[in-house]
């Protein structure tokens, strides 16, 4: 899988998560994540977040967040931001947001 680092972003930020998530399995990125992840507790979904259209994450009282890698599963993009928070983006534009540390 492909990955694009932005915005200082190391391989670090990315971690396993390339690893996990594979074009032959037909589910959506969140199944193939939550999946892999249940040791840390799994995909959970965390709300309140604004994205911007330079994918910036944006959340009431906090610092926006710059994406710092990009990837995508088929139609799905996926982003990482630092404290491990992980977004997936829809075609449709709608998103999901996790932590993932």
């Amino acid at each position: 899988m492909n990955v694009i680092l932005l915005n200082g972003g190391t391989p670090d930020h990315v971690g396993l998560i390339p690893h996990w998530l594979d074009e032959d399995d037909k589910r959506p990125a969140r199944e193939q994540l939550n999946e892999h992840y249940m040791h840390g507790g799994g995909w959970q979904t965390f709300d309140g977040f604004k994205l911007k259209r330079d994918h910036t994450l944006e959340f009431d009282g906090d610092e926006p967040l710059q994406p710092l890698a990009l990837m995508w599963l088929r139609d799905e993009m996926i982003a990482m931001y630092r404290y491990g928070w992980v977004m997936i983006l829809q075609p449709d534009g709608s998103f999901e947001v996790s932590r993932m540390d």
